[in-house]
């Protein structure tokens, strides 16, 4: 059989025919085609090639569909194939699309075979009927009808006619199924104008629905101010308009000119923001070259007009910053200014910006930082010796290194400087919050050697480098905040063993030691902190001086201590009800056993213990993990801070702050807005320092309260231990203060008391508390101290035995002499008790005869105290009035000789001013006193530093409020009590407060008031644009967090209203995107420098996400907080809280970075079995 059924007659030269034998013929004729000739077919071919050969560019683009072709030589195929792909191709370009149709019976045109479709479908169309002797006739005729066919080549048709139109009188079947030509057979036109050739425009019109102009004017939107092109135009400077005319002419408007160029309006409009140079603004004007070539002036002016040329002033600037650190390369200050200026040349962040836009700034972003670090590595050229430089180079560099290349150009950098103790607190935060390589251990060693380089610096054996100034106060800092890293990271007991040795090695140091290196005494003190003898803070605690001196002689006599009872929990009594979460019982077990065992352990003797009997190895401290750490304090003021800062640390309050590098690392306690009590009592609330930090023994979740007020039996007697070794160190003055910071501790539990509402414990808090007080005043030293007496009397009142306190108060003001207002205890105690009165009236009628004028009267008069009587001479009133003003005006004008003086001045003039006011308030009205408050106030701001600066920095361990800042606590503290008992407007509240807080935006009782007072206003924008602009001046974190808490306050108020009545009232009130707000405020406040790395931001942070039920997002915070604070434990345990079903992750997590684990999961499955 044939390869070509259909061609089976026509046999090759010298082969018989396929078909010969009669059978195999009548099998194929339903293949047969009667009207086709071979020999027409043949010559037809041999017709179109000749033609095609004249046209020699042209390849022959025909091929015969003979037998002897399509089974013949090879080079005939390799024709037929570049010719049939060159047809698909053109096929493509002129987009003809073929449809094979089923023929019909009476179609005359002839069956072809599938390769052939394509190419002699169109050439050979309509084959011949005649005879092989007609073929030849009728061949110019064939050829000619070829342009008659349906689809045409135009390639084919150029050789035989110039006409390239044809007709085509075929109909297409498909026009009237989809009642429409097909797009790709209409040719593609624009149209010009809305108008149409042929129309009675009278009569007629056309309406062009698809019009693409009308469209693109509907998509536009006009554009806000904050786009892109907008803030462009915002940017630019304005046009200067400028008189012409003599000065003299007194024209009555000036004229705007225009600007002399030749196309005024298409200049502006071309160039409008000057960011193409004068050829292209030419160009793009449509003049070419020859407008630039005739007026090149004009195109320079137009360049350099103020208003149009946006980047002409900051190139200047570039300039100026160039040529000053190209003349004076040593000045550190002009080059970090030329860092800063780089800002200018990327405006702030648009809250608003899309998100390809938000990508661009980033990469611009990334420009501005490498155009930084290249300024930066010029300047360290020119001074390779310079530290600040090279941190700002740090700090750029963040953004662009690993962890592990920041850490080994910052350990490069501490063996250049490591005498510089602000790098080395810097090097410290970073290591400290660099997540991927944290460990506890790793860090405490690192905060060692640290403290031993120092020492070393300190003590001259490192030759190499020289002691810079305020080392020993830097070597204090940052042993404070190595005891807090320990703290947060749960590690108490290793903190507490910290202050216990530097309290022993500073106070109690053998004057055989005292001229070694430090080194030298570490090693001396290590026998005596492995003998076993009790430390501070233990029963029988003697020191180190005195056991070497034993020792000398022979060593101590052991003597049987007194058994006593123990309190221990058992650890079966550690689960109260098995019936709550797992996660909730491991909390639960968790606070217990920090509440109880934060003090290290140590084997009892008179038990024959030893270590192996500690049930937890993690609660015994080597002397390998806080030797390193001991440093040599020999200023006293030094001294003292570390007492005060260990006090500070069991959570006993006391004058003394942090230093400002541990401040807000520290800080991760949620009470620095609690104002309970300040908001009932405004004007006699104490408010003790040290708010905001979590004290020894308290780490507990975020929505989970306190479950205990001070310290179990154990540690109260700790701190009493403590309070009674510290006692022997000092006599007089310090001594007093010892035992106010005692005093003042048992107040401040009486105040937790209160303000939880806990009458039985504060029944009970209160027995002890004044058995305290009482043996205190029976020391001979603190008999005549009125500070004491003051808090005695104090905490009476607060137990709410008025009369008791008042008995104390006129007993302590009878013994205190006839010091009047030169004394400023005394002066003082009467302001107290002054104040105590006056929160007891309702309303000021009849004030002028009450008890509280009738002291402040006869604190005037320097006469002995006589009590209160019942009425009070109005003569007595107006010459106490004039005592208080000569009083006031000697101490603004006088000048103090000493730093102790100019700390008893300021107490003394606080105090002054306010006996002198509240004298005022109640004897002539809240005004008066409002007025010598605001004069007051204004001589201080006048006088300057001297009586305004910050005293307690250079004075040492007591930092005292500034003379500035107390008046204006106390100008506070009067109006909002006032405006409790009677109507008084808000505003000189508000303008008090807010012209305080921007003179000292860390006070954090003046935020409590000022979000207290906007709590009752209506219209939250003033506060916002308050909170902004302080937020931006200042880098202190306490307006980022008053800020975010006073918009929480508004959001729950809002949220109660909505619930109100249970209603669909929800739906009138909308939020008003407060939960957006809250979550800028966080994002802005954590990428402050001061918020990065503090716990409570991050804290509130994730606690308000958890609120607003966003849980997935909340969960990516967390680990964003880690990475940031890895140290903080209380990040961890709020972590269980919130993600319960994480459980065993968290704790996985805290044991790979070594934080303190006190209830392993394996021990709590244990008990629960139990």
């Amino acid at each position: 059989m044939a390869l070509f059924p259909a061609f089976a007659g026509a046999a090759e030269p010298g082969e018989p025919p396929a078909g010969s034998s009669e059978g195999s013929r009548k099998e194929l004729d339903w293949l047969s085609n009667p009207s086709f000739s071979a020999e027409d077919a043949l010559l037809l071919h041999q017709r179109t090639t000749e033609v095609a050969n004249l046209i020699p560019e042209k390849p022959p683009l025909i091929r015969t569909p003979s037998r002897s072709e399509l089974s013949g030589e090879s080079d005939t195929d390799e024709s037929l194939k570049r010719a049939s792909k060159k047809r698909k191709k053109q096929k493509k370009k002129h987009h003809h699309y073929k449809k094979t149709k089923k023929k019909t019976k009476g179609d005359s045109s002839s069956s072809e075979s599938d390769l052939d479709t394509k190419h002699i479908k169109d050439k050979a169309a309509g084959s011949s009927r005649n005879h092989e002797k007609e073929a030849a006739a009728n061949l110019d005729k064939k050829t000619s009808n070829l342009t008659s066919n349906r689809f045409v080549w135009l390639d084919d048709v150029q050789a035989f006619t110039a006409e390239t139109f044809r007709i085509d009188k075929k109909p297409d079947p498909a026009n009237w199924a989809y009642k429409s030509l097909y797009r790709g057979d209409i040719a593609r036109y624009k149209r010009r104008g809305e108008s149409c050739l042929g129309i009675d425009a009278k009569k007629q019109c056309i309406t062009w629905e698809s019009s693409a102009s009308k469209k693109k004017q509907l998509q536009r939107q006009p554009e806000r101010y904050f786009t892109k092109n907008n803030v462009k135009i915002l940017n630019t400077d304005g046009i200067p308009v400028c008189k012409k005319s003599s000065s003299s002419d007194p024209t009555a408007f000036i004229p705007v000119f225009e600007t002399e160029t030749d196309d005024p309006s298409g200049t502006v409009e071309v160039n409008s923001l000057g960011i193409y140079d004068p050829s292209a603004t030419v160009q793009l004007q449509g003049k070419g070259c020859r407008a630039a070539d005739h007026d090149p002036v004009n195109t320079h002016q137009t360049i350099q007009e103020p208003g149009i040329n946006i980047n002409s002033i900051l190139m200047t600037k570039v300039e100026e910053h160039n040529r000053k650190v190209r003349e004076n390369p040593r000045d550190i200050n002009a080059w970090m200014e030329f860092v800063s200026f780089q800002d200018e040349l990327m405006r702030g962040s648009n809250l608003y910006a899309s998100k390809g836009e938000q990508e661009v700034r980033r990469k611009s972003l990334k420009l501005i930082l490498e155009k930084k670090l290249a300024i930066l590595e010029r300047a360290i050229e020119s001074n390779p010796s310079n530290v600040d430089l090279k941190l700002a180079r740090l700090k750029i560099c963040t953004e662009f290194w690993e962890p592990p290349a920041l850490i080994k150009e910052w350990q490069k950098l501490i063996f250049l400087h490591p005498n510089n103790p602000e790098l080395w607190k810097k090097y410290l935060l970073f290591c400290q919050s660099q997540f991927t390589t944290f460990s506890v251990s790793k860090i405490n060693s690192l905060y060692g050697k640290c403290l031993t380089t120092l020492a070393a610096v300190q003590d001259g054996s490192m030759v190499s480098h020289p002691l810079l100034p305020g080392t020993e106060a830097a070597m204090l800092a940052i042993f404070i905040q190595q005891c807090h890293f320990l703290r947060q990271a749960g590690h108490s007991e290793k903190a507490v063993s910290l202050f216990q040795a530097l309290i022993d090695f500073t106070f109690f140091k053998p004057d055989s030691v005292k001229d070694l290196p430090t080194r030298g005494q570490v090693e001396f003190f290590e026998p005596f902190w492995d003998s076993g003898e009790p430390r501070i803070g233990e029963k029988g605690a003697r020191g180190w001086k005195a056991w070497m001196h034993q020792q000398e002689k022979g060593g101590w006599i052991a003597v049987k201590p007194d058994d006593d009872d123990d309190e221990e929990i058992d650890e079966d009594q550690e689960i109260k009800d098995k019936t709550l979460p797992k996660w909730h019982i491991w909390l639960d077990i968790e606070y217990s056993r920090e509440a109880r065992h934060w003090l290290p352990w140590r084997p009892d003797k008179t038990k024959k213990e030893t270590e192996e009997d500690c049930e937890d190895p993690e609660r015994q401290v080597l002397f390998d993990d806080l030797g390193p750490s001991l440093i040599r304090l020999s200023n006293p003021d030094l001294q003292r801070q570390l007492l005060y800062s260990f006090l500070q640390f069991l959570g006993v309050p006391c004058t003394s702050k942090l230093f400002p590098s541990n401040l807000y690392i520290a800080m991760d306690e949620n009470n620095i807005f609690d104002s309970v009590l300040s908001d009932e009592k405004p004007l006699t609330f104490v408010d003790f320092p040290l708010s905001g930090f979590n004290s020894i023994g308290h780490m507990d979740t975020m929505l989970r309260e306190r479950h205990h007020i001070g310290h179990c039996k154990e540690g109260e007697e700790f701190i009493h231990n403590v309070f009674h070794v510290l006692s022997l160190l000092f006599t007089g003055k310090e001594k007093c203060n010892l035992s106010i910071c005692w005093l003042q501790y048992e107040i401040s539990k009486v105040v937790q008391c209160l303000q939880t509402k806990k009458k039985k414990k504060l029944k009970i808090q209160g027995r002890k508390s004044k058995k305290l007080a009482k043996n205190l005043l029976k020391a001979p030293d603190n008999r005549n101290d009125l500070s004491l007496w003051k808090l005695y009397a104090y905490l009476e009142w607060l137990l709410g035995n008025t009369d008791d306190a008042r008995k104390v108060l006129d007993t302590a003001l009878c013994t205190a002499g006839t010091g009047g207002l030169k004394s400023s205890q005394l002066c003082s105690l009467g302001l107290l008790y002054a104040q105590l009165e006056v929160e007891l009236l309702e309303s000021l009628e009849g004030a002028v005869m009450s008890r509280a004028v009738h002291v402040l009267t006869k604190l005037a008069e320097s006469g002995p105290y006589v009590p209160y009587s019942g009425e009070v001479l109005p003569v007595n009133v107006l010459k106490a009035r004039k005592t208080y003003e000569h009083a006031l005006q000697d101490y603004l004008v006088k000048t103090p000789v000493s730093d102790q003086d100019r700390v008893s001045d300021t107490n003394q003039l606080v105090n002054l001013v306010g006996c002198y006011a509240l004298l005022q308030y109640l004897t002539v009205g809240i005004d008066a006193a409002v007025l010598i408050y605001a004069q007051t106030s204004e001589k201080l701001e006048a006088l300057g530093p001297q009586k305004c600066e910050n005293t307690g920095e250079n004075f040492g361990i007591q930092n005292f409020p500034t003379a500035l800042e107390a008046v204006t606590l106390l100008h506070t503290n009067l109006i909002r009590f006032h405006m409790k008992i009677s109507v008084y407007p808000l505003n000189p509240l508000r303008e008090a407060l807010t012209e305080a807080l921007k003179r000292y935006p860390s006070n954090q009782s003046l935020w409590r008031s000022y979000i207290h007072i906007q709590r009752k206003s209506h219209s939250a924008s003033k506060a916002r644009r308050f909170f902004d602009g302080v937020t931006r001046s200042t880098d202190s974190l306490e307006p980022w967090l008053f800020a975010i808490q006073a918009e929480q306050m508004r959001k729950r108020l809002i949220e109660n209203v909505q619930r109100a009545g249970a209603g669909e009232i929800h739906s009138t009130i909308p939020e008003t995107g407060l939960t957006n707000r809250i979550i800028a405020l966080f994002e802005h406040a954590v990428q402050s420098e001061n918020g990065t790395h503090c716990p409570l931001l991050w804290r509130m942070y994730l606690n308000f996400l958890v609120s607003v039920g966003n849980k997935e997002k909340s969960k990516g915070l967390f680990y964003k907080a880690l990475q940031n604070c890895p140290w903080a434990k209380v990040l961890y345990l709020d972590a269980v809280e919130y993600f319960p079903d994480q459980l065993q992750e968290t704790l996985d997590l805290m044991t790979e970075k070594e934080l303190r684990v006190r209830v392993p999961m394996e021990e709590l499955d244990l008990l629960l079995e139990v």
